[in-house]
């Protein structure tokens, strides 16, 4: 079981009361809407794949709620969307809000505050490596459905050909990079995204950087601190010398999978599922290794996960709280997100991993247990992140600068520095106070 420190905890609490209560989030709401009544009509907003059937699923099962769901756009497109339908008062009773962006939702009061209607689901069923990342100033904003605690993608059958080892350590992975494209110029063993911050986040994260903190009543930017500049300047070096490849993280990408030019990868849970059902042709040649660290102790961060919210407005909130709950922590409703059969989601409730686990078939990856792997990463994932209240503008900032990384017009390292910046002057005029480094 993770742990937060005291002081960390405290520093988020702190600040995230500041602002909900600055930004119309009340201290009171959650407690005083236990009472709300749970049956009526509830509006759905997802782009999660499998959300369609969880909703069938649910009315199947409440016949006293009726869920519609409405698929929407994934990426920045569905926050602008979600933001825009509470300021117009049309906002969904449930929606989908990833980790990053639930801070920003929940300091701008675009989210209801949960603490009374499923604070103690949250206390109760989750750990601290997930339940850090929707209680944030003391009150519950959303509740988790996933976990994505890092993992690592290689070719099985191309390290056993050349005679490769599989990397332990960050050093060991340079070399295995070396060593694949020593035995095919046209492969790599890497990829750098060019249009995606998240898995160099997740990697500042498991190196034991700090992005956001608190200090007193201010927020404190370190994006560029000591442990995330370690990493930017591993991967920056990476990409120069042409040992990873700088791709989109879509279709570029696969391609490359599939015409056997990436032959290792780092990535999360959830990519053993999407590489799955991308490369199907390729069964029986991958397998997942634990994540790479500095000094070869177990240690990761997460790149994706998501939580259910009920958006500032919700006509019906004693309902839609039925049914995150029902979506998020019961069997039934976990099988009905993996129904489709190719999903490795990692429940961010472990009392649902047999279930999620029984339904992923291991024949691609030659029978091997992934979900153990996984669970031993969520366990080694490092306390004590705090995502910003101003991801989206975080975010943008890297996302410009990072195709310029492998030209070496742009050093990794300063894409940090330029992403700190932009994030602080985001902040600053917001009104947010911002501590002096």
């Amino acid at each position: 079981m993770l742990r937060r420190t005291t002081a960390a905890l405290a520093g988020s609490v702190t600040a995230l009361a500041l602002l909900a209560t600055a930004c119309g989030g009340g201290a009171d709401q959650g407690a005083s809407s236990t009472a709300a009544k749970k049956t009526g009509e509830v509006t759905f907003w997802s782009f999660v794949k499998g959300s369609d059937k969880v909703a069938e699923a649910f009315n199947r099962s409440h016949p006293d709620i009726e869920v519609t769901f409405e698929t929407v756009p994934s990426g920045q497109e569905y926050y602008s969307k979600l933001t825009n339908a509470v300021k117009a008062g049309t906002a969904p009773d449930v929606a989908v809000v990833e980790f990053p962006h639930l801070p920003e939702f929940a300091a701008q009061g675009k989210v209801e505050d949960l603490t009374g209607l499923l604070g103690p689901v949250v206390r109760e069923r989750f750990p601290d490596a997930a339940r850090q990342l929707v209680d944030l100033g003391g009150r519950t904003w959303g509740v988790p459905r996933d976990a994505a605690p890092l993992m690592m993608m290689y070719r099985k059958d191309f390290f056993t050909r050349h005679k490769i080892d599989v990397p332990t350590t960050w050093d060991a992975y340079r070399n295995m990079t070396e060593q694949v494209k020593k035995a095919d110029p046209a492969a790599r063993g890497g990829v750098l995204y060019t249009d995606n911050p998240g898995l160099l986040s997740a990697l500042s994260w498991q190196a034991g950087g700090r992005w956001f903190s608190t200090e007193k009543d201010s927020w404190k930017v370190t994006v560029d601190d000591g442990p995330s500049k370690k990493v930017a300047a591993y991967w920056g070096d990476l990409a120069r010398k042409d040992l990873v490849r700088s791709l989109s993280q879509l279709d570029p990408f696969w391609t490359s999978v599939q015409k056997n030019r990436t032959v290792a990868y780092v990535c999360a849970s959830w990519c053993a599922g999407a590489h799955q059902a991308t490369v199907p042709d390729q069964k029986g040649k991958w397998a997942v290794a634990p994540v790479p660290t500095w000094d070869g102790k177990p240690a990761s961060g997460m790149y994706g996960g998501s939580s259910f919210v009920i958006p500032k407005g919700s006509d019906n909130s004693g309902a839609a709280a039925e049914f995150i709950k029902w979506i998020t922590t019961d069997p039934e409703g976990m099988k009905a997100w993996v129904s489709s059969g190719t999903s490795s989601m990692f429940p961010a409730d472990p009392k649902l991993v047999p279930v999620t686990k029984a339904a992923f078939t291991t024949d691609y990856y030659g029978g091997q247990d992934i979900y153990t792997l996984m669970a031993q990463s969520y366990n080694a994932i490092r306390p004590g992140w705090t995502w910003g209240p101003v991801m989206g503008a975080t975010n943008t900032a890297i996302v410009d600068q990072l195709p310029k990384v492998a030209d070496g017009s742009v050093t990794l390292p300063g894409v940090l520095a330029i992403a700190e910046k932009a994030t602080i002057t985001q902040m600053e005029q917001r009104g947010l106070k911002v501590a002096t480094p």
